[in-house]
């Protein structure tokens, strides 16, 4: 007869994406996680692969509780500019807010493990074609409506803004200077009157 599990998986996966967003990937050992988690290794193993596995599958549940509310934010009827300028406004507050100094899991990831890890790399891709699909489609509204001159190309500016907002929580997580995140704010907000 199979032993049921003495553990929530549910909580033990969102504890082990605390651990991984906080410390990454390379820092995080399979000791930390049998202490973060209070489970053993063995159930760890048994339940979600090994070290790799659990960080892939906390890495995709970190990507389905931001990815869909970008995409949700700047696809609301109405006028489609006020949600780009909240969201670039968004990005930097919680860049500059951001206390425990985690940053953006994606940026971290990218950071630390994309040129080697091509699974992670992937996911990582994913969430910026997405973030840049969700501003160009919200920008090229913004165009059709008149709220941004026709002269400019909707993609290149969500390319232009998907570099500036991950930039952001770069210098978030490094150096959170208030003043370099304002000004940087002030300039990609300018690029769309």
């Amino acid at each position: 007869m199979a032993r049921t599990k003495e553990f929530d998986p549910d909580a033990a996966l969102q504890k082990a994406l605390e651990l991984f967003w906080e410390r990454g990937y390379e820092a995080t050992s399979m000791a930390d996680l049998v202490e973060h988690l209070g489970i053993a290794r063995a159930s760890i193993y048994a339940t979600f692969g090994g070290k790799h596995d659990l960080y892939l599958k906390a890495f995709e549940r970190y990507l389905q509780t931001r990815d869909p509310r970008v995409v949700e934010v700047l696809s609301q009827p109405g006028p489609a500019l006020p949600a780009v300028r909240a969201l670039i406004e968004a990005y930097a507050e919680e860049s500059l807010c951001d206390e425990r100094r985690r940053g953006c899991m994606v940026v971290n990831a990218a950071v630390e493990v994309m040129s080697r890890d091509p699974q992670t790399a992937r996911r990582i891709e994913a969430s910026w074609d997405n973030l840049e699909t969700a501003l160009t489609s919200a920008l090229t509204r913004a165009r059709a409506q008149g709220e941004i001159p026709q002269d400019r190309d909707p993609r290149a500016l969500a390319r232009f803004l998907l570099v500036v907002m991950q930039g952001m929580r770069v210098l978030g997580r490094a150096h959170p200077d208030p003043a370099r995140l304002r000004d940087a704010t002030a300039q990609a907000l300018a690029v769309l009157d």
